[in-house]
């Protein structure tokens, strides 16, 4: 099997992937107004240069995607440059996994964020995929924390 990695900037085909994403990953149909957030960040970002998106391919058929989104936060001692890069929608279609997609896909994005000069990249993840993103060689971060306090809109 061939795997192949594409960027992708036509907003439909983001869009596509997004609504995929949400409801294949977080079990829920999107709401009107979550979509037309998305869009409107895929708008901006893809303009911008914040936000790369990929599609990956497994002999020709579209498999999978994932993205990265670049920001700056003061610089420190583990993050030198300051340049993040959050590796997100990270998604593997079923009838495809287990072919090494996911891992093509982590890696393409580790390999472009580093070639931006991303000195820290991280990531959010779901328990069956973290052997995945493990064997690449991340690993969990201790003392992160999350505001839990938030509202829907």
């Amino acid at each position: 099997m061939n795997i192949t990695i594409e960027e992708r900037t036509a907003i439909p085909t983001l869009m596509h992937w997004r609504k995929e994403v949400i409801e294949n990953v977080f079990g829920v149909i999107p709401s009107k107004a979550l979509l037309v957030a998305n869009r409107r960040y895929y708008n901006t970002h893809i303009a911008d240069g914040t936000h790369i998106a990929i599609v990956a391919f497994i002999d020709g058929a579209d498999a999978g995607c994932g993205a990265i989104c670049l920001t700056d936060e003061l610089p420190s001692p583990d993050n030198p440059s300051g340049r993040c890069a959050y590796l997100m929608n990270i998604y593997v279609r079923r009838e495809y996994r287990r072919h090494g997609i996911a891992h093509a896909i982590v890696r393409w994005l580790v390999e472009k964020a580093q070639s931006l000069g991303c000195d820290k990249i991280y990531l959010e993840t779901t328990d069956g995929a973290k052997p995945v993103y493990t064997e690449i060689g991340f690993v969990d971060l201790p003392n992160i924390m999350k505001y839990a306090e938030i509202h829907d809109r």
